[in-house]
């Protein structure tokens, strides 16, 4: 009993820490997207997000003016003007590309034929010259400047509304809402049938469901999309209800099958004694002890419909009207693969949903995890 109770405990850790680790390796890209979410391209392109709350440096050049700007002042020909933009700061500036921070603000430089250009720490440069400039381009003058952060909430707007993420984040939730409850619900019912009720055929029926768990989700696709039609409910949510209905329940009916099978049989034939009916007994009884083997499954159903893409493209549509989550990504990474906010922001509306489900649904996939192999042991 000792040697049983230690191996119980110590499976609880092993469980438990694997858990936290699989929340903290998906958590921390997770916040690397929410935080990127709210920057723009420059920001994402020139430093990583973990520098998003700290001043951002960057280094670039500007041209000056050239000989046709510059005006005469006490006997010398002067280019003005200034190579900051808003909400910049100077932190070095060069005028050549191997030392483009050679100065600091308020420095002099020379630059060759007796030309000097000097730039003040509000990025108000000066260049001067005692012969008349002759360039038709202007000088490039290379600085580092320095922009405190800066937050925005303008990719959401975007996204949302001109990239049609949120119609799509709609139509992910009318989708996957029901293709989870519903393979539950009849799993549920045919789970116990297998498991506590005496007919003809039952090992008959629990090989079957075995067996189609092996058929690959492609086969199915045509013959069933054919049926569809033909009943008149393909390209819309009933017939992807049905079809994620169909694909999911034979791993539905297994897991829950096998986990109502380890229930206490005494408790069962107890309540059959006392002239429970089965479905007294179903749901009042076999539902509340099978609640972790029912969140697990959710869990698993919830985030596979909601990053389907194949499923929903054969029988929803590619229609902007009908387009899921992971339609309208498909199209972005092809249409704005240089956009990385927009991309970034869709990215994270799209995982955020899944995530927020795992953390609340986490205690009892662990609860179901432990029965399990606590049961196969």
């Amino acid at each position: 009993m000792e040697g049983m109770a230690g191996q119980k405990s110590g499976l609880v850790w092993t469980v438990n820490i694997a858990a936290f680790l699989l929340v903290l390796l998906w958590t921390i890209p997770t916040l690397g997207l929410l935080v990127s979410s709210f920057r723009d391209r420059d920001q994402i392109l020139s430093s990583g997000w973990w520098q998003s709350f700290s001043a951002q440096e960057a280094t670039g050049f500007v041209r000056t003016g050239t000989g046709d700007d510059a005006v005469q002042q006490d006997g010398q020909y002067v280019i003005e003007g200034n190579v900051l933009a808003e909400g910049q700061s100077l932190i070095a500036w060069g005028t050549g590309a191997r030392e483009p921070a050679a100065f600091q603000p308020g420095d002099t430089a020379e630059i060759g034929d007796g030309w000097q250009v000097a730039v003040a720490e509000d990025g108000r440069y000066r260049m001067t010259s005692d012969a008349p400039f002759e360039m038709r381009r202007g000088e490039r003058i290379f600085v580092t400047t320095g922009a405190p952060a800066r937050l925005t909430t303008e990719n959401y707007s975007r996204v949302l509304n001109a990239e049609g993420l949120g119609r799509a984040f709609m139509n992910t939730l009318t989708v996957t809402i029901p293709a989870t409850v519903i393979p539950i619900l009849i799993a549920a019912f045919a789970a116990y049938a297998l498991a506590w009720m005496e007919f003809p055929g039952r090992a008959l029926l629990t090989a079957a469901v075995v067996g189609l768990l092996v058929v690959p989700l492609q086969v199915a696709l045509i013959p069933l999309l054919r049926l569809h039609n033909e009943l008149g409910i393909g390209k819309g949510y009933l017939g992807i209800w049905l079809a994620h209905t169909g694909f999911g329940l034979p791993l539905a009916i297994y897991l829950l099958r096998n986990y109502m099978v380890g229930l206490p049989r005494e408790v069962i034939e107890s309540a059959r004694v006392d002239g429970a009916t089965e479905f007294q007994i179903f749901r009042k009884i076999i539902l509340p002890l099978s609640f972790p083997a029912l969140a697990s499954f959710a869990i698993f159903q919830f985030l596979w419909v909601w990053n389907d893409l194949l499923v929903a493209t054969v029988f929803l549509g590619n229609t902007k009207e009908q387009l899921v989550m992971t339609g309208v990504l498909r199209e972005l990474m092809g249409s704005k693969g240089g956009e990385w906010e927009i991309l970034a922001t869709s990215a994270f509306i799209s995982i955020a949903v899944p995530l927020l489900v795992f953390f609340a649904m986490q205690k009892y996939l662990v609860r179901g995890l432990l029965a399990g192999s606590v049961k196969g042991g």
